[in-house]
């Protein structure tokens, strides 16, 4: 997967999150996205991801030398976010059997919960989890998926000590050979990351 940025900007009515970004991500590389809170990290995954639209720019997609179409994206992409929804009403089965019938698997589901650590809850419906258990889920639907693109947007939060040695390993182990982008403000998250990415550079 590689994506460039053409003089990409975004703004909130009158206020401009970030503008005049011209970059371009390459492919197996690992990019942290820095900034303070409220500096647009988050804003600026989604938009590279095509869950948000930019005000102005342009964004173009590349997946094995051929242009992606925009609405043939979404099955290229992974996302976790600490906002994002997952389906409460359903078990943890249940979740995963109907997010994999839209992304394609690493591994078998039962290989999923066991890694999870959630073999004792996975007939429990997610909304009785703890935050911590909801974190894995949505980190496991993201980094489990066969995807060339993985945007982790605060990775580990809610997550313990032991629940942050685990996202590492999986990180190692799963996102290889994948663009990876993570933004965040701690270090342990994006420890893996070779390249920075400063967002007060576009204000």
């Amino acid at each position: 997967m590689k994506i460039s940025l053409e003089q990409v900007g975004k703004k909130f009515y009158r206020h401009w999150i970030f503008k005049n970004i011209n970059f371009t991500f390459s492919s197996q590389q690992r990019y942290a996205l820095l900034g303070a809170n409220g500096s647009g990290k988050s804003t600026l995954m989604r938009v590279i991801g095509g869950l948000q639209a930019p005000s102005v720019g342009k964004i173009s997609h590349a997946y094995n030398e051929k242009q992606v179409v925009e609405n043939t994206l979404y099955p290229l992409v992974s996302y976790c976010a600490p906002g994002m929804d997952i389906i409460e009403e359903m078990t943890l089965k249940e979740f995963l059997k109907f997010h994999f019938q839209h992304k394609k698997p690493l591994m078998p589901i039962t290989e999923m919960i066991s890694l999870m650590g959630l073999e004792a809850a996975a007939d429990k419906v997610i909304g009785e989890y703890s935050s911590g258990m909801k974190q894995r889920v949505k980190l496991a639907q993201a980094l489990f998926a066969d995807t060339p693109l993985l945007l982790l947007d605060e990775p580990c939060t809610n997550l313990d000590d032991k629940g942050v040695e685990q996202y590492q390993v999986w990180l190692q182990r799963f996102a290889a050979n994948r663009l990876v982008l993570i933004a965040s403000n701690d270090r342990r998250e994006y420890e893996c990351c070779s390249i920075h990415l400063d967002l007060n550079s576009w204000k």
